[in-house]
């Protein structure tokens, strides 16, 4: 099964949860919000090490 691509940047379970509830709200400022999400979240997974379909906690 293919990863979206989104699971590159946004490495632990719970963010990638978060990902998808936001993702599923409708409206400009839903998306502005999950912008700033993501950004935040790929700047604080950066470090992680990438693990395809487990948590990285």
């Amino acid at each position: 099964m293919q990863q979206p691509a989104i699971h590159r940047w946004i490495k632990t379970e719970c963010g990638r949860a978060k990902y998808a509830e936001l993702a599923a709200r409708p409206g400009v400022a839903a998306r502005l919000r999950l912008g700033w999400f993501v950004l935040i979240a790929a700047l604080r997974d950066w470090r992680l090490p990438d693990q395809p379909g487990g948590s990285a906690s």
